[in-house]
């Protein structure tokens, strides 16, 4: 039984709601997990990542590389482009890789 009769957990639905959400509300869902000491500093479990914080990639093709800083958060699409996370294109100019907030921790520096 449901305790809130406003929620639904129909899948449609919170799909519709997902890609349909409005920019503060996206921020929120962009959120990053924090390292185990981080979370006992600061008593939460994740956080909304911005533009300048230094995150290192902990899963996916670009897991392990170094600590880089955020360029760019794209809430339209879902994803975060770090400095140091690029590929080559076929003419052979380099792009940022759009990365998960959900597969980065913040790095030592912001926080």
């Amino acid at each position: 039984m449901k305790f809130n009769p406003f929620v639904t957990s129909d899948r449609s639905k919170n799909r519709k709601r997902h890609f349909n959400a409005p920019s503060h509300v996206r921020r929120k869902i962009m959120s990053s997990p924090l390292s185990k000491e981080l979370r006992q500093k600061y008593n939460v479990r994740s956080m909304p990542i911005r533009k300048d914080d230094e995150v290192q990639v902990v899963r996916g093709h670009y897991k392990g590389q170094q600590i880089g800083k955020v360029v760019q958060v794209y809430r339209k699409k879902y994803v975060i482009y770090i400095e140091r996370v690029q590929r080559e294109k076929a003419n052979g100019t380099t792009v940022h890789v759009g990365i998960h907030p959900s597969k980065v921790w913040p790095g030592t520096g912001q926080w």
